[in-house]
């Protein structure tokens, strides 16, 4: 694989609020499951969270439980949202719907950043997500220059994005808004209070 693109300035990521199926501890990948009434609390919560920084652009998965968290956010911030479809979550392939701690006691895993290394055949390859995923962060980075930009999308692709960029994964709450910062060559993350 090629090298992975590198965004060319710091960005925002939100994880979309918690489904049904969040809460039951199930793989969702592609199976588009609204917010549950907390999903729904917690976007007007990421909403207040965010409403004293500028935003210029939303961009969020096509997936309902996404779109509808961005669109709680764009709205209450007057920002223009948009949908693209590398944002969408990793395809979990046959492990789609089962329970994770199920398929992490099967697999001996004591870490959830270790379920990267035991997805199917079926499935997104790991390194795939971090290619789409930062493709897409630097495309939308380059084409609005000046814009604060901030992606609603799943945890898969803010995992894989924080792997490549900080050498980590991160505790990543659902609603909990966090800005990627760069500064020079090296990148952090912070949670927006």
């Amino acid at each position: 694989m090629s090298a992975l693109p590198t965004p060319s300035r710091s960005f925002h990521c939100l994880r979309h609020g918690v489904t049904d199926w969040n809460r039951q501890g199930r793989f969702q990948r592609r199976t588009d499951i609204p917010l549950n009434d907390e999903g729904i609390a917690q976007a007007h919560a990421a909403a207040r969270r965010l409403r004293n920084l500028r935003l210029d652009q939303v961009v969020a998965s096509p997936l309902v439980r996404a779109a509808e968290t961005a669109k709680i956010v764009a709205t209450s911030s007057a920002t223009p949202l948009a949908i693209d479809d590398s944002l969408i979550e990793c395809d979990f392939g046959s492990l789609e719907g089962r329970s994770i701690a199920d398929v992490m006691r099967e697999h001996g895993l004591t870490a959830m950043e270790q379920l990267a290394n035991i997805l199917p055949r079926d499935g997104e390859p790991w390194p795939s997500i971090s290619a789409r995923s930062l493709r897409c962060v630097s495309h939308w980075l380059d084409s609005r220059p000046q814009a604060t930009v901030l992606f609603v999308c799943h945890d898969a692709v803010m995992q894989a994005i924080s792997e490549v960029l900080c050498g980590r994964w991160l505790d990543n709450r659902y609603g909990t808004p966090f800005r990627y910062e760069r500064t020079g060559d090296a990148w952090t993350i912070e949670e927006v209070s």
